[in-house]
């Protein structure tokens, strides 16, 4: 049987993993730039993940939800006291685009409307209404394509008041800092904005911190430069250190009913220990305040180069924008200097180490940044 032929793929086979370093079949060390798409967050390998993991597989992997699982809500009780956000409701499921299709779907429950605005630049997911929100018309299929989906410019709060005054809209998501769309920040005061604004149009602000949250940004979420708290924040990537873990924060405005939502595999008992040992080591190694510290250290490094047009970013959510492609730079990397680093687009190449980077580890990744320049 052949494998489904839609990744794009380095040769290159890692199989083992430590902090911020990987290695491939025949023992080359890489410095780890990138996380797999911001998903390791406590590091390759952690002790104490690995051993939560271990003591957990031995007793139970998984029992459906169909009957009481204590684990989820020693990992809600974790959550709510690490990100501020203990008054809210937590309901897990299994991916990023699962949880923007749940919060999707319980906006438009709660209001009874049908309508989204999304932004230019957005990624939400590849599935259903998640991909049909995402700006990239290449990966939406027609069975998407619902005609639900409004996309305004971002950062644009007129144009986000003038739909809103149709009175249809059941939901606004906004990525706390845009990923794929190139690391575009947005601003504090539009953040700001658009929260009074859904407010008082009766639609539920989603935040999709599915990227820029779990401590990337140097906040637990992004969204708290802003001093914000929307009605319903979508998690996942580094809340399960590599295990498929996601989930929602949800307003305890927003009521519940049986099998309004539902999933088979969300919240397993192996993936709450994988969740649970996370925010465990978050706490243990303050690792929020090491990605704003060592995040600001190695943007002010990169600033001092002057092939760089411009660095973004937050934490260790970083973008750098070179005047050119960056697919040369980002081979280079990888190839001579043994680095893996990530891209947005044509010209932006994206950095979403793991949190436990420290400043000597950025120093040598501008060691080796500055070879290939």
């Amino acid at each position: 049987m052949k494998l489904f032929d839609v990744y794009p793929l380095f040769e290159i086979e890692i199989v083992k993993g430590r902090g911020v370093h990987t290695y491939d079949a025949e023992g080359t060390e890489y410095l780890d730039l990138y996380g797999g798409h911001a998903v390791i967050s406590v590091g390759h390998s952690h002790p104490h993940y690995v051993e939560a993991l271990r003591k957990q597989a031995e007793n139970l992997v998984f029992y459906s939800n169909s009957v009481v699982n204590s684990l989820q809500q020693t990992l809600a009780d974790k959550l709510g006291r690490a990100s501020g956000y203990d008054d809210y409701q937590l309901f897990l499921v299994n991916s990023g685009a699962e949880a923007n299709e749940n919060a999707l779907k319980l906006a438009s429950f709660h209001t009874g409307k049908r309508r989204v605005l999304s932004f230019k630049k957005a990624f939400h997911g590849r599935t259903s209404l998640a991909v049909e929100a995402t700006d990239n018309p290449k990966i939406v299929a027609p069975v998407n394509e619902s005609g639900n989906i409004t996309f305004v410019p971002f950062n644009d709060i007129e144009a986000v008041k003038a739909e809103l005054a149709k009175d249809d809209v059941c939901a606004v998501i906004i990525e706390g800092i845009q990923g794929v769309g190139g690391v575009q920040i947005p601003e504090d005061s539009f953040l700001q904005a658009l929260s009074v604004e859904c407010e008082k149009a009766g639609a539920l602000l989603i935040l999709d911190e599915i990227q820029s949250g779990y401590g990337r940004s140097g906040k637990f979420f992004a969204h708290q430069y802003a001093g914000i708290r929307p009605d319903i924040i979508t998690m996942a990537k580094g809340i399960g250190n590599g295990f498929p873990l996601s989930g929602m924060l949800i307003s305890p405005k927003i009521e519940a009913s049986y099998g309004m939502l539902g999933t088979t595999f969300g919240g397993n008992h192996l993936a709450c220990a994988a969740g649970i040992a996370v925010l465990e080591i978050f706490e243990q190694e303050n690792l929020v305040e090491n990605s704003r510290e060592v995040g600001e250290y190695l943007m002010e490094q990169l600033r001092a180069f002057p092939q760089i047009k411009e660095v973004r970013g937050r934490g260790l959510m970083i973008g750098i924008e070179f005047e050119e492609p960056v697919k040369e730079l980002r081979r280079k990397l990888l190839f001579e200097q043994k680095v893996f680093t990530g891209a947005s687009g044509t010209n932006v190449l994206r950095l979403l180490p793991p949190l436990v980077l420290t400043k000597a580890d950025a120093d040598e990744f501008i060691k080796r940044f500055k070879a290939v320049l």
